[in-house]
């Protein structure tokens, strides 16, 4: 017997698949009392929290960190070429550590923390390099990126469907963000002038978001989606 619904193959004593849940009833099929296929969901006991790795983690972050700013003062007597690599630390600890020592990380609050401080990292190499590019191109391109996955976030882990409208919609502005991008390299760099590069990831990501939002208002689509990726 299998399950109507995704296909896996079901014992004659199982009451729904254990896939995907759909219950399973056959009028001209005589239940016979057997084993299940797979085994009752059992989880084990809950261990106590405990922060070894994450002090683990935490010390092999500030050790390259002190070791590199010791270096960079010895042979420079000053922070130079350390302050990227310090920085790159700092960032990285904050994306893959820092959410570590929560119980639950949210991560409506921690992916804003990210795109912050991926926006005060490029800040501060435009300051030490003297540059002029911040304002005009890097803090825009990190604002739009960021809303844009920030939204995606969000509402991905606050709603329980209609993801696919999520997604494609943001496949369709991100799309929408290459064409804005190419106007503030041009904007912002002199020399550049517009070529219309973006067009191409316009169309193509365009494209595939309207299929994604089409297959999520499709039910027919949709449900063969599901089937084919057991999602």
């Amino acid at each position: 017997m299998y399950c109507v619904r995704c296909g896996v193959k079901l014992a004659d004593s199982e009451n729904s698949c254990p896939l995907c849940g759909t219950r399973v009833f056959h009028p001209d099929i005589l239940r016979e009392e057997s084993e299940p296929l797979y085994p009752a969901q059992k989880f084990p006991a809950a261990r106590k929290r405990t922060f070894v790795f994450q002090a683990l983690f935490t010390a092999a972050f500030i050790l390259p960190f002190i070791i590199v700013l010791l270096c960079d003062i010895q042979f420079n007597r000053a922070v130079t070429w350390s302050g990227y690599v310090m920085g790159a630390l700092i960032l990285g600890y904050i994306s893959f550590i820092l959410p570590s020592w929560f119980r639950k990380p949210n991560p409506v609050i921690f992916v804003p923390c990210d795109v912050a401080a991926v926006a005060l990292y490029l800040f501060y190499i435009n300051i030490v390099t003297g540059g002029k590019w911040f304002w005009s191109f890097g803090l825009p391109v990190v604002g739009c990126v960021g809303a844009i996955v920030i939204t995606v976030v969000t509402l991905t882990y606050y709603l329980k469907r209609g993801k696919l409208f999520v997604f494609g919609g943001a496949t369709i502005a991100l799309g929408a963000f290459m064409l804005l991008m190419e106007f503030l390299m041009v904007v912002t760099f002199e020399g550049l002038y517009f070529k219309g590069w973006s067009l191409y990831p316009l169309i193509t990501l365009g494209i595939i978001g309207g299929l994604l939002i089409f297959i999520g208002a499709c039910r027919p689509a949709k449900k063969s989606m599901e089937r084919m990726f057991f999602v």
